[in-house]
């Protein structure tokens, strides 16, 4: 979620809202606007882009009104603005006016620094709005969507619905909201499993799953029923490796808690309890054996090989019989 200064008055002279994530650039707008509005119900709100912001349109924007009318000005994209506008803007920072806000969303770069540096060096309150490129960060995105909702989602839960949803904020937001809506008590994997198995992330994980726990039958019937769906073959091959990567890392790291494996190998610490179910019939041959089912399953998907599908069948038969080679030994 959007991270805020310790001046977090909604309502203070300048808000700066800085990063490249749409959704809570969007977010820390409105709940200027919101608090704006609970002050006054005809609150003006002007929500304005670069070339909407000429020279001189913030000085008439923010000057004198005989009503004294409360005022929101939103300035999307102000790294943008032309040098004689950011000179402008520069000069309102030095002395903003009363009853009106002033929301500037900046990407946070090079480009337009000194408008960055001297919103902040006027004390503006700033809430950050990074792009989130991490899975940890995602993850930790829809625990805070729960919570704000009131609402308890299991981490295993919130896990599910990242695989499945992938990287658009809007849409795990929205999924949230969903589950919210339509779900009573603590909401599970298996809930989650119930409303977006169908997507192709959720869906190739669980081939993947099934494949490492060596349950070759259940993970070629979910293969079919992916391939069948119009899943990629490339995301499946992406999730085998993953499981089968996983399965590698921690049979190979020292013995400890979860959570000091999680930090050393990058997992949240509910998926090192998982792993740790699923590597029990491994052994290192079984491991590279299944990476190179992997490469050549990758590389018949990606056109060196005839058959797409027979690729993937292989490999999952392949590495379902690495993942019992401990018994066989």
């Amino acid at each position: 979620m959007a991270r805020k200064t310790a001046s977090d008055d909604p309502l203070a002279p300048v808000t700066l809202a800085v990063g490249q994530e749409d959704l809570l650039l969007d977010r820390a707008v409105r709940e200027v606007v919101a608090a704006a509005k609970a002050a006054d119900a005809d609150t003006d709100v002007r929500d304005l882009t670069p070339d909407q912001l000429q020279p001189g349109t913030l000085a008439e924007l923010t000057s004198p009104s005989l009503f004294a009318e409360r005022k929101v000005v939103v300035v999307r994209n102000a790294q943008d603005l032309s040098a004689d506008t950011v000179k402008d803007v520069k000069a309102y920072l030095a002395a903003p006016a009363e009853e009106i806000t002033l929301v500037l969303l900046h990407a946070g770069g090079a480009k337009g620094k000194g408008l960055l540096d001297a919103a902040r060096k006027a004390g503006a309150r700033e809430v950050a709005c990074p792009k989130m490129t991490k899975p940890a960060d995602r993850l930790a995105f829809v625990r805070g969507e729960f919570r704000a909702t009131g609402r308890s989602a299991t981490p295993e839960a919130c896990q599910v619905l990242v695989d499945a949803i992938g990287s658009d904020l809007r849409e795990l937001a929205s999924a949230v909201s969903q589950l919210v809506a339509d779900v009573e008590g603590t909401i599970d994997e298996e809930v989650v499993g119930r409303y977006y198995t169908g997507r192709a992330e959720a869906s190739s994980f669980t081939v993947a799953d099934r494949a490492v726990e060596g349950r070759a039958a259940e993970a070629l019937e979910a293969l079919r029923w992916s391939l069948s769906t119009g899943v990629a073959p490339v995301l499946i091959t992406s999730a085998l490796a993953q499981g089968v990567r996983a399965i590698g890392k921690l049979s190979s790291a020292r013995g400890g808690r979860p959570a000091d494996l999680a930090r050393e190998l990058g997992m949240p610490p509910w998926k090192i309890d998982r792993v740790r179910q699923q590597m029990r019939g491994w052994t290192p041959d079984g491991v590279a054996v299944a990476l190179r089912a992997v490469a050549e399953a990758d590389a018949g998907v990606k056109g060196g090989g005839d058959d797409p599908e027979y690729a993937l069948e292989k490999a999952v038969v392949t590495i379902a019989r690495a993942a019992r080679s401990r018994g066989r030994a």
